[in-house]
């Protein structure tokens, strides 16, 4: 079973202008993530960094949507000091402090994937690919492709 981790940016995706030909492909990549999970044949992970961050989304509408994801989590990360020491790793490599706390939680969870849409952080997934496996979602469903 594949574990994945969903970051709010890859969240809110569906959400966004359309009219960018990229932002379509994650969107639909996304969906396709989605239908997996619902379908069980992927495990999502949920964390509290999650929770913060849509809690701060000012659309009601998106929050809601974005909230009913951790009901369908195998696993809601709570912070902790593993998570924490996790993260300043991941701090020291050059991620923003909240993006390290995500991949903290990913790493703690044992996730097989860190999904984003999140350029920042993807610029930086190299440097941390012995941890973890950091792509975007037309990237993941690229290499589900491949195991057929």
């Amino acid at each position: 079973m594949i574990r994945v981790y969903l970051d709010n940016c890859c969240f809110n995706r569906p959400f966004d202008d359309q009219t960018s030909l990229s932002v379509k492909l994650e969107t639909e990549a996304k969906l396709f993530i989605q239908n997996k999970i619902k379908q069980k044949e992927f495990e999502l992970v949920w964390s509290y960094i999650l929770e913060q961050e849509n809690d701060d989304n000012p659309f009601e509408d998106r929050k809601e949507n974005i909230l009913e994801w951790n009901e369908i989590a195998v696993l809601d990360i709570s912070q902790n000091e593993e998570v924490l020491n996790k993260s300043e790793i991941y701090f020291n490599f050059g991620f923003k402090n909240k993006d390290s706390i995500h991949l903290a939680c990913a790493e703690y969870a044992k996730s097989d994937y860190f999904i984003t849409t999140d350029k920042g952080i993807l610029k930086k997934a190299e440097l941390v690919r012995e941890l973890l496996k950091i792509m975007n979602p037309i990237d993941f469903i690229n290499i589900l492709e491949e195991f057929k």
